[in-house]
């Protein structure tokens, strides 16, 4: 499946990402990601997720390796932006981390661009500062 660069289009994209994220699709929902990407988590280095990754393969593991860390609680997506290619999903998360039972809540705000009817960038906006501390790092 590939969309172009409209507002409309854009809009499917990032909806369907959401759509398989929930699902647990994680194949299909790598299958949105372009093969070259710009992703950025920023935070502490301890959590075993943050920092840069540039490939589909890099964003399928995040995707595949984060049950491994995090229970889910609540992820909710409340709005959705989008202004071209950009869109910039809003809502609330919370996790529990399974290394330390430590609860983890934020609100976050994901940057997601779209070219060519694949993901071309991911950048994470969240509370850095309480995921390290939930994870025991500070």
């Amino acid at each position: 499946m590939t969309y172009g660069g409209t507002v409309s289009e854009t809009r499917t994209v990032v909806e369907e990402f959401y759509r398989l994220l929930a699902a647990g699709e994680i194949d299909a929902l790598g299958e949105l990601f372009a093969d070259e990407i710009a992703w950025d988590i920023y935070g502490a280095k301890e959590v075993p997720w943050t920092g840069r990754r540039t490939t589909r393969a890099e964003a399928v593991e995040f995707f595949t390796s984060l049950p491994d860390h995090l229970q889910l609680e609540n992820f909710t997506v409340s709005r959705i932006l989008v202004d071209g290619a950009d869109a910039v999903a809003l809502g609330d998360m919370s996790h529990v981390v399974k290394a330390t039972g430590r609860t983890f809540a934020s609100p976050f705000a994901f940057h997601l661009t779209v070219e060519a009817g694949k993901i071309t960038r991911y950048v994470t906006f969240e509370d850095s500062l309480e995921l390290a501390r939930a994870f025991g790092a500070v």
